[in-house]
């Protein structure tokens, strides 16, 4: 069975984790237009490699972030996330 590390509760089966897409910056929603919120929303590179991506522990509801191969499907690290800028 496969195994995620959760950076709160430890290694849990990966079938207590929900996938929630590519961490990816949001635009402004006070100056973006139309089609630049809809390219956010709808748009995504398909190109295999190592991504950084939303997953959710769902039984302790804790949000983190994954670096994960889409190529090779390896889970490289997770860590809980930390807005660029925010204090240590």
């Amino acid at each position: 069975m496969k195994l995620m590390t959760c950076p709160v509760n430890g290694p849990r089966l990966i079938s207590e984790f929900v996938y929630a897409g590519e961490l990816r910056p949001a635009p402004d929603p006070a100056t973006s237009d139309d089609d630049t919120w809809a390219d956010y929303v709808f748009n995504r590179s398909g190109v295999a490699g190592i991504k950084h991506e939303w997953w959710c522990h769902s039984p302790s509801g804790v949000w983190f972030i994954a670096e994960r191969d889409t190529a090779t499907d390896v889970i490289m690290r997770t860590f809980l996330y930390r807005a660029p800028g925010a204090a240590e």
